[in-house]
């Protein structure tokens, strides 16, 4: 919100006004909510820090739209939660809210639902200054300076309260995040060629040179740094495309300050340094290349350069203009993003600007590239091959200035008739053609000369030679990639995409078929998107003949492999066109020819949506559009091709609930569980994979195991060489033992044997999937003998070395569940492996912290020395308290069962006591989270047995909430409660607490339960209480009458 804000963000009026409608700065914005959302819930106590000022902007949100947690009057709104002074953290006076703290910002913005984007951009309009807000000017100072070597702990700032400086940390951070963010998305968008720029540097130092006869005086950077991806700009100007700054000294004019950019070249307004924002500003229109700017700059530049270039040409080899042989005025290529591939973008000949086509022009889509010039072949040989730009790396996105996204010009088919010959500058073209083949690829395939010619004769021929043409095109190798380029080089992409909006089925079906093929290839994939093909492939599956819908759908399969592709068939309606593709009968007996033709344009119509229900939006509209059932129905089909993609999409979906309800319900299970036969590995392991994402839940679990699904994922452990069976295969047996009952018919066919032979040299997923199994099966007290005769548990002490978090998550439940066996456990002490458990505890990851610390309870409880061996871990104990800071209620309530196990053992005991266990102790007690009161109060009672403890634990008011937890419905909360506050009752001052609590009514209905270690606590802390009342301390209890005595016992 720093530098990411003042910097990186694109502002109108030169970054004075209001940020600008464009991707970059809305995906700012989503970052900025995501970075807020994480803030509160992963930081709460500096979430709920109060700002120094409060953020105001003019909000859409009126008082109806506060539900609970606000006092609303009218169009008035306050929060319940105030600040120390007493004002309201969240104010809303229509138009205008205040907002005071993270958690306050987070819940306005849930408010706001799916206006939550404006909210933010009107919220960083209006508040520029908001770090200054939140902090005050002397944090913002140190963000602003981009220091990242700086303490904000100095002299000063340590008078701030601790929060604040953690708080500034975050937001620090924060920054650095977002920027590095924007940073990889243009990367991943935007093909930056730092490479292009530095070969022009290094061929203009070579006209500064020479005495006389030079040129230019000097060339050089204004920085010497360069970043690994070979720019000089700072990164919050690379995020404008900027790739560096020069300063030119021409031979008759003053020194030329020239930036560098992926949209061409400019001069700017003199970078003295880089801090200063105004010397990157443009002060001069943008060039295609340094030498169209220097002649335009330096009359003596452009008259001596002719003179020059015979001896110094600019580049390696010579260029000449580049433009396909065609009579029309329309140039019909144009710019195609290539960084999927990492191949060069071309630019545009000569600086020459093409008009659009008519078809464009009539709809008002006319891009900004200016008029053409008459195609003459006289006029290109004149042109200088070195004025060419050599500035190949271009954004091609339209949010970025002096770029808009090049529209697509189509011609129809048969639009144009001539002669199948060539003319007379087809050998001139034909040069051009290979010197621009030397900007993607080195050598040209076999077949480029007959498709350069039959891609010349489908834009010029009538139907009947369009449709020879595409014969012939189709009796290439079209698979071979090397003639996909060829066709993607010369310009057939945009011929065929044309002949999609003919209304000639043959000339259709002909290029549709040339697009499956060479569609396999992702350069191309990437250009229909950017031609809008897409759009043209998707309104031919409304057409009525099915071999025209079953190549249109096979098309998306394969252009949908792109995130934005798929996204584009959702918006033009594709989905709910190719569920409909669906509607076959695929498993009757004789199927007549148009059935056998459903059934084809079903394949292809699932395969599509395959490759698009790997996006969330997808799943749903395919869901919406009614596909679960259709995709029930072709799940019957005894065809393995069908069920391929079938069972794909099923198992892709299966990751949201609804999916995994209806493939319960819709009775899919039987026919997953079927094909987990089949002799096809990749049919078993997307049935092992969508019976892994749905089998957590007990009823598919049993229905899994009641068609005799488990023998067959047994089966697959044989197949270890498939690693990604396996890893669909182990995670379906881990999901399914869950289930106790699967666990004993694993166990029939020898399951844990299998998955412990599987514990090394495995892939990682491999291995969380087995360890995950291996830790449910562990759960038997039979099983836990089994891995230690197998000799598994060796490797999995092993494998606590490792580092990816879900593997240590596994790997700790089950070294844990192996330690309830005192014979498993001597075996883990022998390999040091409760101090591998214990340094997971300074993991990063609240989950490993939390399962590591279950895992320690059993390991302790169970190990021979357990003192010993505590207290031989090097700051274990201090670590282990420390953790008691934590904000996360598993990693809480994991530490104190570790602590109730620990201090059992005196020596320990005095250790945590001095490690100031019992404050830390006393401050969790207000919770409301049953899991945790319940390890809390264990906790507390093993602490109670150190003289003192007692007493310190009433100080810190810990008596008060233990009495509250008598209230919970859990039973085992009542039990560990009732046996701390026996403990507790043995200090005369907490008996008194506890009396005026009233605490003796719920304990003398404990009395009445049938564990007589509770009814013997609940009886000695009355007991205590009593006593203390004879002495005339405390107030008497009330008593009670005959009969609720009676009904309680007599154990008092």
């Amino acid at each position: 919100m720093g530098v990411s804000l003042t910097k990186a963000a694109q502002w109108t009026s030169s970054g004075t006004g209001k940020l600008e409608l464009m991707p970059m700065n809305e995906s700012l914005l989503k970052e900025v909510l995501r970075s807020v959302e994480q803030l509160v819930s992963r930081h709460p106590q500096e979430a709920e820090h109060v700002f120094e000022e409060p953020l105001h902007w003019s909000t859409t949100l009126v008082a109806s739209d506060f539900k609970t947690d606000y006092d609303i009057s009218e169009f008035n709104v306050q929060s319940h939660e105030k600040d120390s002074e007493g004002q309201p953290l969240l104010r809303l006076s229509p138009p205008t809210v205040y907002v005071r703290s993270f958690s306050q910002l987070s819940k306005l913005v849930h408010l706001a639902a799916d206006k939550k984007l404006e909210e933010a951009r009107t919220c960083l309009e209006e508040n520029r200054d908001a770090v200054v807000k939140i902090l005050g000017p002397r944090f913002a100072d140190i963000l602003e300076r981009e220091d990242t070597q700086t303490d904000p702990v100095d002299e000063d700032t340590a008078k701030d309260s601790e929060v604040k400086v953690k708080l500034f940390r975050l937001l620090q951070n924060m920054d650095r995040q977002l920027l590095s963010k924007l940073l990889e998305e243009i990367s991943e968008q935007v093909r930056l060629d730092p490479a292009a720029a530095n070969n022009d540097v290094e061929s203009l130092k070579q006209f500064c040179s020479g005495g006389d006869e030079r040129v230019l005086k000097s060339v050089r950077y204004t920085s010497d740094y360069e970043f690994s991806n070979g720019c000089r700009a700072p990164p919050w100007r690379q995020v404008h495309g900027e790739i560096c700054y020069l300063i030119i000294e021409p031979c008759d004019t003053e020194d030329l300050h020239i930036t560098c950019s992926t949209a061409g070249v400019y001069l700017n307004a003199g970078i003295k340094q880089e801090g200063a924002e105004s010397g990157y500003e443009r002060t001069s229109d943008t060039y295609t290349d340094l030498l169209t700017l220097l002649k335009s700059r330096s009359p003596y530049f452009a008259e001596h350069i002719n003179k020059q270039m015979p001896k110094k040409d600019m580049t390696s080899k010579p260029q000449k203009s580049q433009q396909l042989p065609s009579t029309q005025k329309t140039q019909q290529r144009k710019s195609v993003q290539m960084e999927e591939q990492g191949q060069p973008q071309r630019s545009q000949p000569g600086g020459k600007k093409y008009e659009p086509s008519p078809r464009w022009s009539n709809q008002g889509l006319v891009s900004p590239c200016g008029k053409v010039e008459e195609n003459n072949p006289g006029q290109k040989k004149k042109q200088a091959t070195g004025a060419k730009s050599k500035m190949k790396a271009e954004f091609s996105l339209s949010s970025l200035p002096g770029r808009m996204t090049p529209q697509k010009s189509k011609t129809p088919a048969g639009a144009m008739t001539g002669e199948l010959s060539s003319d007379s500058s087809t050998e001139s073209e034909d040069e051009e053609l290979s010197d621009r083949r030397l900007q993607i690829k080195t050598e040209q395939s076999p077949d480029y000369w007959q498709i350069y010619k039959l891609l010349k004769f489908l834009k010029r021929g009538d139907q009947t030679a369009t449709v020879l043409c595409l014969c012939a095109l189709l009796d290439l190798n079209l698979m071979q990639e090397g003639c996909q380029l060829d066709i993607w080089d010369i310009g057939g992409i945009e011929v065929l995409l044309n002949l999609l909006d003919s209304d000639e089925v043959k000339c259709q079906i002909g290029s549709l078929k040339v697009l499956r093929k060479i569609s396999h290839n992702m350069l191309i994939c990437q250009t229909i998107l950017d031609m809008d093909g897409l759009q043209s492939i998707v309104k031919i599956l409304d057409r009525p003949y099915k071999d025209l819908k079953a190549l249109a759908a096979e098309t998306i399969a394969n252009v949908a492999r792109f995130r934005k592709a798929r996204t584009t068939v959702r918006r033009c309606g594709g989905i709910r066109k190719l569920v409909k593709l669906l509607d076959c009968v695929p498993n009757l007996a004789n199927m007549s020819p148009n059935q056998e033709k459903d059934v084809e344009v079903a394949h292809c119509g699932v395969l599509a949506l395959w490759s698009c229900s790997k996006c969330n939006r997808n799943k749903e509209a395919i869901r919406v559009a009614g596909g679960i059932p259709l995709l029930g129905r072709l799940l019957k089909s005894p065809d393995v091709n069908m069920l391929i993609p079938v069972v794909g999409t099923l198992q892709e979906c299966a990751s949201e609930e609804c999916y995994r309800i209806a493939i319960k319900t819709e009775g899919m299970i039987k026919d997953l569980v079927k094909n987990l036969s089949s002799d096809n590995n990749e049919l078993q392991m997307h049935c092992a994979s969508a019976i892994f994402k749905c089998a957590e839940d007990k009823q598919t679990s049993d229905l899994v195991r009641k068609y005799n699904g488990l023998e067959p994922l047994v089966s697959l452990l044989g197949k270890a060489n498939d690693k990604k069976l396996l890893a669909a295969a182990t995670g379906a047996i881990w999901k399914c033992s869950i289930c106790k009952k699967n666990v004993a018919k694993f166990q029939e066919h020898k399951a844990l044997e299998s998955l412990i032979s599987l514990l090394t040299d495995q892939p990682i997923d491999v291995l969380v999937n087995v360890v995950g199994a291996m830790g449910e099966f562990a759960k038997v007290a039979a099983n836990r003998g089994i891995i230690r005769k197998c000799k598994g548990i060796k490797p999995l002490i092993n494998l606590l070395t490792e580092t990816n978090q879900a593997l240590l998550v596994n790997v700790t439940k089950t070294v844990g569940a192996c330690a309830i066996d005192r014979d498993n456990m001597t075996v883990i002490s022998q390999l040091d492996g409760v101090r591998f458990v214990w340094s997971l505890l300074k993991n990063s990851s609240t989950d490993v912290q939390a399962s590591a610390a279950w895992a320690l309870c059993p390991c302790i409880e169970n190990a021979k020395d357990a003192g010993e061996i505590v207290r031989s871990l090097v700051g274990g104990l201090e670590l282990i308290v420390n953790l008691l800071k934590s904000t996360n209620n598993e990693v809480l309530a994991s530490i104190c069962a570790a602590i109730s196990k620990i201090a059992k053992n005196k020596e320990n005991l005095a250790v945590l006591t001095d490690h100031d266990v019992v404050p830390l102790l006393a401050k969790l007690t207000n919770t409301t989270d049953d899991r945790l009161c319940l390890h809390l109060a264990e906790a507390i009672g093993h602490c109670c047995m150190w003289d003192g403890n007692k007493a310190s634990f009433g100080e810190a008011g810990v008596v008060a909430p233990l009495v509250d937890y008598l209230k919970s419905h859990d039973s085992t909360v009542h039990y560990h409660t009732t046996m701390a506050l026996y403990q507790l009752s043995k200090d005369p001052n907490n008996c008194i607490t506890m009396n005026e609590k009233g605490v003796v009514k719920p304990l003398i209905l404990i009395m009445g339960s049938d564990d007589e270690k509770l009814q013997d606590a609940a009886a000695g802390c009355v007991r205590n209480i009593r006593l203390q009342a004879l002495a005339g301390k405390i107030t008497a209890p009330k008593k009670f009458s005959v009969g609720t005595a009676k009904s309680c016992g007599k154990r008092l």
